[in-house]
Order: structure tokens, then C-alpha cells, then sequence
């Protein structure tokens, strides 16, 4: 069996999961934020499977909510997927993400309000979305090997 990490690609944010040779379930890891530039984020990843070695991608791809669709932002996930898991040398699965954010915050709850219940201040919201971020990349990774069980191939 070998180590999985599972990546939910967002705007600024990319949420991390691993899931580990005992084929037990999917777990949040980290968030880093996104580099100007696709090698920043293969630098940071690069910097964190140091630390937590992996064999496998699992990406979450954004597919169109009704219709299953590849739109504009799946396309963009695709690229950025191919050319991370090219430049790690990692064999690469993507995976449908559609409602895991949704199920993510679901999971974690409403973000907490600021003092005296008023509107959180600016760390909050950051912090909530990395939170959400790495929650979200736990459940399609989780999904993933679930699937890969069911299809009788086991975990990896």
C-alpha cells in the first residue's frame, strides 16, 4: 500500500490530505497558500513531501455542477494537475470535487463570528477557508480510495 495525498486546488489557497499505507481514512494535512507562479507551488509541495512522502496525487477537479462538464476552471485544474504531477514525478488521479466544499463546511461548522457576535475580522475568514480547504481535499481523497475499494482494487 503506499501513501496518497489528496489536493483541493483553490484561487489562493490549496487545501492538503494524506492518506496513509494502512488504508485507513483520509486525513486534513495542511494548507499552503498559491504561488504567483505554478513552480512556486511545486516548490512548496516539493518542500512538504520532505516531510510526508507520497506515491500518488488525487486532485479534485471542479466539474460543472448539473451537467458533470469540464468548464473553464476544471480546464485550468487539469493543466495545473498534469504539469504538478509531471514536475514530482507522481502518478496523478483526478477526481470529481462537486459538492465536497459544501460537505466540508458542513463537517467544520459555520465560521465563528467576531467579538461581541459581530462580523469576523479579517483572520477568521482566512483561516475558516483554509480549514475548509484541507477538509475539502480529505473528502474527495477519502472518496477516491472508498471507490477504489469497492471496485475491488483495494486501497493503494
Amino acid at each position: 500500500m503506499s501513501r496518497v495525498l489528496g489536493i483541493d486546488l483553490g484561487e489562493r489557497r490549496i487545501g492538503l490530505a494524506i492518506a496513509g499505507p494502512d488504508g485507513g481514512r483520509a486525513h486534513p494535512l495542511a494548507t499552503i497558500p498559491r504561488g504567483r507562479a505554478m513552480t512556486d507551488d511545486v516548490a512548496a509541495l516539493r518542500h512538504l513531501l520532505e516531510v510526508n512522502p507520497v506515491d500518488e496525487l488525487v486532485v479534485g477537479l471542479p466539474l460543472e455542477a448539473r451537467s458533470g462538464d469540464e468548464g473553464d476552471q476544471a480546464r485550468r485544474t487539469r493543466v495545473w494537475s498534469e504539469a504538478v504531477a509531471a514536475a514530482l514525478q507522481l502518478p496523478l488521479t483526478l477526481r470529481d470535487e462537486r459538492l465536497t466544499s459544501h460537505l466540508a463546511e458542513q463537517r467544520v461548522g459555520p465560521m465563528k463570528r467576531g467579538r461581541s457576535g459581530g462580523p469576523p475580522t479579517r483572520g477568521p475568514p482566512a483561516a475558516y477557508r483554509a480549514r475548509i480547504g484541507r477538509e475539502a481535499a480529505a473528502i474527495h481523497l477519502h472518496d477516491e480510495l472508498d471507490s477504489r475499494g469497492r471496485a475491488g482494487g483495494g486501497t493503494p
